[in-house]
C-alpha cells in the first residue's frame, strides 16, 4: 500500500510540477506581434523622419530665401567671378553671417552704441513700430542672454499647496525692489520659474526663500525632458548608498579572485617594492 501511495504521489507531482511549469506564459498571437513591431518601428522612424523634414524645410525655406535676397543686393559687374558667386549655393548666407559679425563688433564700441541710440530714438517716435521693436528686442535679449541670467539649477518646491511638489528652474537671486518689499521673508530670496506641462514655454515666476527649496542633481536638459514627457522620461539616478554598495561588491569580487589570476593581471606593472639585494662593492 505504501509503495502504491508513493507511486501515486510521484505521478501527481510529475503531473503538477516536474519539468513542465505550473503556469505557462501566454503566447502572443500573430496580430499582437505585428502590432508591437509596428509601434517599435514608429518609435525608431518618427524622430528620424521629423528631424530630416525640419532640416529640409529650414534649408530649402528660410535659408534659401535669405540666400536669394542677399545675392540680389550684391552688385553684378558681369565678371566671371561674380557670376560664379551668384550661382554658388550658400554664398548669400555666408555674407549675411559676416555682416552680422561686423555689426556686432561695431556696436561694442562707443561710436556704434551712439548710432544705435540714435536709431532707437527714431524708432520710439513711431507709435506702433516702437511697441513691436521693444517686444522683439526683449525676446532676443532674453533668448541670447548671458549665463548669469540663465537657469542654473533644478529644484522641487511645495506648490501650489502644502504636500504637493512641483519642479522648478532656479533663475537666480531676487534683486531690486522685490528684495526690499519681501524683506520680511528672510534672506536669500530666490527667483524660480515653474513651467507648465507639457508646454514649458509658459509658467509662473515665484520668489521663494532658498531654504524652502530642495535642489536636484539633474541637469536643465534632463529636467526639460521630464516636463516634456509628462514625467515618463526620468534620468537615471544612483543614490550615494547604492554607489557605496556597488563599490563594496566590486571590492569583494576582486578580493575573491584566485591568486594566479591576480598575478597574471599584475604582470608588467611596475613594482613599488624595493629589492632587498645586497649592496654592491666596487673594487
Amino acid at each position: 500500500m505504501s509503495s502504491k501511495n508513493k507511486n501515486s504521489d510521484g505521478d501527481k507531482s510529475s503531473q503538477l510540477g516536474g519539468e513542465t511549469p505550473l503556469i505557462k506564459p501566454a503566447k502572443q498571437s500573430l496580430g499582437s506581434n505585428l502590432r508591437s513591431s509596428f509601434f517599435a518601428g514608429i518609435v525608431v522612424a518618427a524622430p528620424i523622419g521629423i528631424t530630416i523634414a525640419l532640416v529640409y524645410w529650414f534649408v530649402t525655406g528660410p535659408m534659401a530665401k535669405l540666400d536669394s535676397v542677399v545675392k540680389q543686393t550684391l552688385p553684378d559687374g558681369g565678371s566671371t567671378v561674380e557670376r560664379v558667386l551668384q550661382v554658388l549655393p550658400g554664398f548669400g548666407v555666408l555674407i549675411a553671417v559676416l555682416a552680422l559679425i561686423i555689426l556686432g563688433a561695431i556696436t561694442k564700441n562707443f561710436v556704434g552704441r551712439s548710432f544705435i541710440r540714435v536709431g532707437e530714438r527714431l524708432v520710439d517716435s513711431v507709435p506702433v513700430v516702437r511697441n513691436l521693436y521693444r517686444f522683439f528686442k526683449n525676446v532676443f535679449e532674453t533668448a541670447l542672454q548671458q549665463s548669469d541670467r540663465s537657469f542654473k539649477q533644478v529644484a522641487l518646491i511645495e506648490y501650489p499647496r502644502r504636500g504637493s511638489w512641483s519642479m522648478a528652474f532656479v533663475v537666480g537671486d531676487a534683486k531690486g525692489e522685490i528684495v526690499e518689499t519681501l524683506d520680511d521673508q528672510g534672506e536669500n530670496l530666490t527667483a524660480l520659474f515653474v513651467p507648465t506641462v507639457p508646454n514649458p514655454t509658459s509658467g509662473y515666476l515665484l520668489f521663494i526663500p532658498r531654504d524652502d527649496l530642495r535642489i536636484l542633481s539633474m541637469t536643465i536638459e534632463e529636467a526639460a525632458k521630464v516636463v516634456f514627457s509628462l514625467g515618463l522620461v526620468v534620468p537615471e539616478y544612483t543614490s550615494p548608498a547604492e554607489a557605496v554598495k556597488k563599490l563594496e561588491t566590486m571590492a569583494d569580487l576582486a578580493s575573491k579572485e584566485p591568486p594566479m589570476k591576480r598575478r597574471f593581471f599584475s604582470l608588467g606593472r611596475p613594482s613599488n617594492r624595493r629589492s632587498a639585494a645586497s649592496p654592491l662593492h666596487h673594487d
